[in-house]
């Protein structure tokens, strides 16, 4: 390919966003490229703190539940209160919580800071993806999501090397340089980001005139898990998150039992190095494609990455199993959001959001420890088929529960999100799984 053709290529992949996604992806980059805290939490427990790793790995799990709690409290707080409040506020809470960690080294101190740092984080997600919704047209959410993924793994890559060479410093500086990046983003968003919820929006136009149509109702919580298309979405990104989560956990203790430990470090850094490398190609191919399809192949590409885990023997082997699966990655994460977005009204789309987020929490949380206990219980060998298994088994969901509903969607119709509507054909009936996962 030509460089001019590269050059056209590249301009259509950033082309017609207004200036408000812009200001919100540049302060997804500030916040990502600061992000020490996760990134280096459990070598600060252990060789700072001196803690045991079952310590280290509570607290990260911590971070987890916080999550669980903060997606939906930011989802209300993202419909109710405005998507600019809610990101400002998260972000600065956020950004206290870092701070904090610089100065508090009590076992428990600790550990309660993440748990609210969990909250914070995860409470900004749902106002983050709201916006987006709000700011871009609907034919190109799809590609918004997947520019404002691709700086969140830019700014992460900056701050893996970045905070490898600053942790000569000190954690503590590592944790303030953090708290500074999080407040320099709220700042962003306060100054330049413009407030998008429909609500507000709609408030400066003269009241509607005698028999016109009124505002939407108010969606709360109870109205979005009734929503049976959009909790068969939740509970099988529940099963692709579960799957995705394993490898953080489990992909160290299988290459430490295999003596190849050391190269932990490399292996898994080529997840960062494949999205900043290839996110926006991926993002070029899939544009326009069906979201049925795109979900059914990336949560077979999960299975066949894990899976292949099993049968890795060298780092390369390791290394090319991670290929797979962070193609899979690419692949559903700005869909999934995209998606979200489409079944929600437009009132709802902070809940919508959080329920959502509440699924990657939710398995942030049950992930680690459940792979901890095969690997210590039947093997690494039964957690990656195990991951194969589950791949597999939401690639089939999404092709028979959910084929006509996105179909729908992409072409323009509302999701459903009202109590009375009745599922559409081929939707999952409600059950005892997608109440307890959604």
């Amino acid at each position: 390919m030509s460089i001019a053709a590269l050059r056209r290529s590249a301009r259509a992949t950033v082309a017609g966003f207004p200036g408000g996604f812009w200001w919100l992806w540049l302060s997804t980059l500030v916040n990502r490229t600061g992000a020490f805290v996760l990134t280096f939490l459990s070598l600060y427990l252990t060789r700072e703190l001196g803690h045991p790793a079952w310590f280290a790995g509570f607290v990260v799990s911590l971070h987890g539940l916080g999550g669980i709690v903060g997606s939906p409290l930011g989802g209300s707080l993202t419909d109710r209160w405005g998507r600019r409040p809610t990101m400002v506020s998260m972000h600065l809470a956020a950004a206290a919580c870092a701070a904090l960690l610089a100065f508090v080294t009590s076992a428990w101190g600790v550990a309660i800071i993440v748990l609210m740092m969990g909250v914070a984080m995860q409470a900004v997600r749902p106002a983050i993806n709201a916006a987006i919704a709000d700011l871009v047209p609907a034919s190109e959410v799809r590609r918004a999501y997947a520019l404002n993924y691709w700086a969140l793994n830019l700014g992460f890559a900056i701050a893996a090397i970045g905070g490898g060479a600053a942790a000569l410093l000190g954690y503590h500086t590592l944790f303030l340089i953090d708290a500074t990046a999080t407040v320099l983003c709220a700042l962003i968003v306060f100054l330049r980001l413009p407030e998008t919820r429909p609500e507000a929006a709609s408030a400066t136009t003269a009241a509607p005139a005698a028999g016109t149509t009124k505002a939407e109702p108010e969606v709360g919580y109870g109205t979005v898990l009734r929503d049976a298309p959009f909790r068969t979405l939740v509970t099988l990104n529940l099963l692709v998150c579960l799957v995705f989560t394993a490898p953080w956990i489990g992909l160290s203790l299988t290459m430490d039992a295999a003596r190849l430990g050391s190269a932990y470090g490399a292996v898994i850094a080529v997840n960062g190095i494949v999205i900043v490398a290839f996110q926006l190609l991926v993002n070029r191919i899939t544009d326009k494609r069906s979201p049925v399809m795109l979900l059914t192949v990336a949560s077979l590409l999960f299975a066949v990455g894990t899976g292949a885990t099993a049968l890795a023997g060298n780092a390369v082997a390791f290394a090319a199993t991670v290929v797979v699966w962070t193609i899979g990655e690419m692949v559903h994460v700005p869909i999934n959001a995209a998606a979200t977005a489409r079944l929600a009204p437009e009132h709802a789309r902070g809940r919508y959001q959080g329920v959502m987020g509440m699924s990657w929490s939710v398995a942030g949380f049950v992930a680690p420890s459940l792979a901890g206990l095969v690997i210590d219980g039947p093997g690494s060998d039964i957690l990656w088929i195990a991951c194969a298994l589950i791949g597999v088994v939401a690639a089939v969901g999404y092709q028979t529960r959910l084929r006509s509903v996105l179909a729908e969607v992409e072409d323009g119709h509302p999701g459903t999100a009202k109590e009375e509507t009745p599922a559409p054909k081929g939707v999952v009936a409600e059950s005892a799984t997608a109440d307890a996962t959604a």
